[in-house]
């Protein structure tokens, strides 16, 4: 029992060492996004008709760091302001699979291969429902009341912080405070779970029993659907599943299906955006999930030759160079910085967070209850 004990938290150290600097550096850049991206532009850019807003809403969700509940109340702004429901609907499929932080942890412990197609999938799984739900809704364009656009009657709010410093600051409070606080305790079970499959179930276990082919796809996009993880913490898990024998296109079926479905997620587009918006968007994320995992499990063997093969990756490496554990522990300093933070509950305006609105704006406010979920976004 003890050595269980000592391979396990070896297993679990090992996985948080590894992931580590990729996680913290992805946190940097998350930040960064989150003051230097204006709500207005994305608004500009994401209505009226065709696929053009559908390519952009897509493409312009893919490294932002929002899950499956995160981005309800992003798109909902984005649909208020002039937003088609098809743009709404790519947005919605493709933030919640990726962002730059998971990304980056998918290049750290899947392989660069891997890290470029997960992101790739995300935006045609956006392009593919914004056009379905074009092609069933053909009126779904919706310009804003009375004519006047994305603006609306007094402007769209733009609550950033003013300054190059104030914005510095506001990055480094979500870095280190709010994302890491959105995702720590998923990111934790995740890596623990990891750990645990790593130290207690044999090699090709799972490939010995559910095979190589499309039905062990299909399995773990069954799997991933109803469940609630995010794009991060599904990494260290997908890893495990390829470890145990699951082949690369299983392991993207539940990267695609798992943080961009849960019941919760699916009730609210239900409710904001439709029945019928909400169910294109389900057989999406499962066409999406079944064909990604086919196409990559096609490619893989293929591009053996150019890249770095998974296995480096998702298997057991022979050792953690010093650096590692140097930003494994800086990793653990910053889930415990924001755990105590968010344990503190401050004020909203303590840290500059939040800003009063311009002179002569006005600001509108909607409210979604999401059950199940404890990230910021849902809890406050």
């Amino acid at each position: 029992m003890i050595d269980f004990l000592v391979h396990f938290a070896t297993e679990t150290w090992r996985l948080t060492a590894e992931m580590a600097g990729w996680l913290l550096l992805g946190f940097a850049v998350a930040g960064l996004l989150s003051v230097f991206i204006s709500p207005v532009w994305m608004e500009r850019h994401l209505g009226g008709r065709g696929l053009a807003p559908v390519f952009k809403a897509s493409l312009f969700g893919v490294p932002l760091p929002l899950c499956s509940c995160g981005v309800i109340p992003v798109a909902a702004s984005l649909r208020q302001h002039g937003a088609s429901r098809a743009a709404t609907t790519a947005f919605l499929l493709s933030t919640p699979q990726t962002g730059v932080d998971s990304i980056l942890i998918t290049y750290s412990m899947l392989g660069p291969f891997f890290a470029v197609f997960r992101p790739l999938a995300a935006l045609a799984t956006g392009v593919l429902g914004g056009a379905a739900v074009q092609a069933a809704e053909p009126d779904a364009h919706r310009s804003s009341a009375d004519g006047r656009g994305l603006a609306g009657a007094n402007g769209v709010t733009d609550d950033r912080p003013r300054g190059l410093a104030a914005r510095l600051r506001a990055a480094w409070s979500y870095g280190t405070v709010t994302l890491p606080g959105d995702i720590g305790r998923a990111l934790l079970w995740g890596i623990l779970i990891a750990g645990l499959i790593a130290a207690a179930v044999p090699e090709d276990f799972l490939g010995a029993y559910l095979g190589r082919g499309p039905l062990s796809i299909a399995l773990m996009m069954a799997v991933g659907i109803p469940i609630y993880v995010c794009a991060t913490a599904s990494v260290p898990l997908a890893a495990g599943f390829i470890a145990l024998g699951a082949t690369p296109g299983a392991a993207l079926a539940f990267l695609v299906a798992g943080p961009a479905t849960n019941a919760a997620t699916l009730t609210t587009i239900g409710r904001v955006l439709g029945r019928r918006t909400m169910l294109i968007y389900l057989a999406t994320v499962a066409v999406a999930a079944f064909g990604g995992g086919v196409l990559l499990d096609w490619l893989m063997p293929r591009a053996a030759d150019l890249l770095p093969a998974l296995g480096d990756h998702a298997h057991h490496h022979d050792g953690v160079a010093w650096w590692h554990h140097v930003f494994g522990a800086a990793l653990v300093a910053v889930m415990t910085w924001s755990w105590w933070r968010s344990r503190r509950q401050p004020d909203c305006c303590e840290d500059g967070a939040c800003h009063a609105p311009a002179e002569g704006t006005t600001m509108q406010k909607q409210e979604f209850v999401v059950e199940g979920m404890n990230c910021s976004h849902c809890q406050n």
